[in-house]
């Protein structure tokens, strides 16, 4: 049987507690007091009953907590899939977004998000989803123009 991670030393059971009953995180709580039952000289099979998990989690929680203290127990925000387009690539719909189309080159007055996706296999031959093209262009100045809404009854003037 392999000897468990031991705890960190610079903590008490009772700062524990007292940390997970100040904390708004439910979750960081319910790993705060199964810890606190370690230090207490419980198992790790009683602490995984308490806060509700199997060993590994227990462990996992261990090891977060060794390495970041009580802020390591916190639910940390997932990085996501990484972006399809580098940063040169993503300057370069930039500046295309912000400069806007040309209409002898491009053949629209401006951008869609189809035509930037259009614009985007075009230029780096990578595609993209019709829906992400206003992905690349997050955070822009200049945002990338919708469809005009349509008039009730289809009849409307519209001064052109």
């Amino acid at each position: 049987m392999a000897v468990p991670i031991p705890l960190r030393v610079d903590f008490k059971a009772a700062q524990l507690r007292g940390i997970a009953r100040k904390t708004k995180d439910g979750p960081q709580a319910r790993r705060l007091l199964a810890l606190s039952a370690i230090y207490d000289g419980a198992t790790r099979t009683e602490a995984a009953k308490i806060g509700g998990v199997g060993l590994q989690i227990v462990r996992d929680w261990v090891l977060r907590f060794n390495a970041r203290g009580p802020d390591g127990l916190r639910d940390g925000k997932s990085p996501g899939q990484p972006s399809r387009l580098n940063d040169t690539q993503r300057q370069a719909i930039a500046r295309m977004i912000e400069s806007g189309p040309i209409p002898a080159v491009h053949g629209v007055v401006r951008w869609r998000l189809v035509d930037l996706a259009q614009w985007i296999f075009e230029e780096f031959r990578h595609r993209q989803a019709d829906a992400q093209p206003g992905a690349a262009g997050h955070g822009l100045s200049q945002a990338v123009s919708s469809p005009a809404p349509s008039c009730p009854g289809g009849g409307c003037d519209r001064g052109f």
